[in-house]
């Protein structure tokens, strides 16, 4: 059973809907490395050290401070974050409904869930069935562990979506990055856009996230298994020399290649490759990967 992280209520206008919130997402599937010293092989760690005395520091001696002063700092604990707004630690206060078409993908941050609390399953289907047909989200801020976030509440089928939002300051705008002065003044014929939207149309398809998988995480894991077969479990991979990429030359015949496009036939779903892992997998048996062992002295 997953464990809530607070329990508190969604506020909007004079109502209250008490909720708890959970996380959404699943622990990292990525392969556990460790940290080596390339001369002995022996892990590399990680200390706490006291820039004063050098000392190694145990958590239980760490807290939290702000320096006010060169050198002179205020003490803060858990309880201190919590009564800095009470409400605000336990409150997802939504302060506008908005069309959810109008906030741009990189707005959204972190995905969590809120479940009703004792005598809110009302409340809460009212506000979710109410958004859901209104086509809105609800913004709103709320206190996370100990940080305020600018969040989104999103209707998804039976359950109620709270999205934490990065701030405008946040994010770049496009002008602040080089983009071609050549770009702006680009232009595509008619011709070109429509053999374009053709393509569009002929590898469109459903959105279907469950189909796709991290394959390089399985391609890394793989490319472990064939070093630990051949013995390389302390050798260094050095890489490999890359040939000179032709010149490309400067005008590129986009309706040639939009056109082998349309012709070479729909693209290849991304499941069929994930299938083709799970087909692989089900006739081999799955091993982890042993540690590499050091070698020893001769």
């Amino acid at each position: 059973m997953a464990r809530g992280l607070w329990k508190g209520a969604i506020s909007f206008g004079l109502v209250n809907v008490p909720v708890e919130l959970y996380s959404a997402q699943k622990r990292s599937e990525e392969i556990d490395l460790t940290m080596l010293d390339r001369r002995d092989m022996a892990p590399v760690g990680y200390k706490r050290v006291n820039k004063a005395s050098g000392q190694e520091v145990p958590w239980e001696d760490v807290v939290k401070g702000y320096e006010y002063e060169d050198d002179k700092y205020v003490v803060l604990s858990e309880e201190d974050f919590r009564r800095a707004n009470p409400e605000a630690a336990k409150t997802v206060d939504i302060t506008a409904f908005v069309d959810l078409a109008d906030i741009a993908p990189q707005y959204f941050e972190t995905p969590y869930f809120l479940a009703p609390g004792k005598r809110g399953e009302k409340a809460y289907a009212l506000l979710r069935d109410a958004m859901a047909k209104a086509g809105k989200a609800g913004i709103a801020t709320v206190v996370i562990r100990t940080k305020a976030y600018l969040a989104a509440l999103v209707p998804q089928g039976d359950a109620l979506i709270l999205n934490t939002l990065r701030y405008h300051k946040e994010l770049k705008s496009a002008e602040d990055i080089d983009l071609p002065e050549k770009l702006k003044g680009a232009k595509v014929s008619s011709k070109e856009l429509d053999m374009a939207l053709r393509l569009i149309d002929d590898m469109a398809d459903e959105w279907q996230p469950a189909r796709y998988h991290d394959t390089y995480h399985e391609d890394l894991r793989k490319r472990i298994e064939e070093k630990i077969e051949a013995g390389q479990t302390e050798e260094i991979t050095e890489p490999e020399k890359e040939e000179k990429a032709a010149k490309s030359a400067d005008v590129i015949d986009l309706m040639s290649l939009l056109r082998k496009s349309v012709e070479g036939g729909k693209k290849a779903p991304a499941k069929d490759k994930a299938a083709a892992n799970d087909d692989e997998k089900a006739e081999k048996p799955h091993h982890k990967p042993r540690r590499a062992r050091k070698r020893r002295a001769a």
